[in-house]
């Protein structure tokens, strides 16, 4: 089978895939890709691309859906297959943009967990039984890369490029999915997204928020299942 390279969200690692590294790991091989020592989208997917099979399938969460958008711009001829998974094509907006700049100066100051803990990880997850054990998870992930790699990160998604015109070139499967309790990428731009991938598969996750990988594993490896056999 096709290798998967899989590329975490903000401030994550390869346990946010845990569950499909468990699922998988049998059936193909798997690559995670760190997003650390660049501070834009661009220099990230180079890298990604600099450490990866020739042709591989690509899977990427949030912040490594963005990474792996880019990717695909990029170099296409390497992507047999992509799936996006609770992220965003779309440029950062102003708004958002003037939230990150006081994040960042508090990070620099030395409050990484304060962030992560008040402003970020509230908005993360659906109400689950494992909701705090999937926080505290996070906590560590974040906590292990460290401010400086919420600095990197944090600037590379400021200056992210629209990524509407690279989908629309798609012309490998793709699967779009989300949590349908994601606050940070809602359905809506899952469902712009399924708009402009010719063919995208489209799945909704119930139960789960921004990190259906780990809330709802069981529903999630099966849509990645599904997308890999397509």
């Amino acid at each position: 089978m096709t290798p998967l390279v899989l590329i975490p969200g903000m401030m994550c690692d390869a346990r946010l895939f845990g569950p499909q590294i468990a699922a998988f790991s049998g059936r193909c091989t798997l690559v995670c890709a760190p997003l650390t020592g660049r501070a834009s989208v661009e220099g990230f997917a180079a890298d990604v691309l600099a450490n990866a099979p020739n042709r591989f399938a690509l899977a990427g969460l949030s912040m490594g859906g963005i990474v792996a958008m880019e990717i695909l711009r990029q170099a296409p001829e390497r992507v047999e297959r992509i799936a996006l998974i609770d992220t965003n094509p779309l440029a950062e907006i102003d708004e958002i943009k003037a939230r990150r700049l006081p994040q960042m100066v508090k990070v620099r100051d030395g409050a990484l967990d304060s962030v992560m803990r008040d402003e970020m990880k509230p908005q993360y997850l659906s109400d689950t039984p494992q909701r705090d054990s999937i926080l505290d998870l996070c906590m560590e992930m974040a906590l292990g890369l460290g401010p400086h790699v919420f600095m990197e990160q944090s600037r590379a998604l400021m200056d992210r490029p629209d990524q509407s015109d690279t989908l629309r070139g798609v012309d490998v499967p793709a699967l779009v999915m989300c949590g349908r309790d994601d606050a940070l990428c809602p359905v809506s731009r899952h469902e712009l997204m399924a708009e402009l991938i010719p063919k995208a598969q489209l799945e909704i996750i119930e139960g789960a928020g921004h990190l259906p990988t780990l809330e709802q594993p069981e529903l999630t490896n099966a849509a990645i299942a599904r997308w890999l056999e397509t």
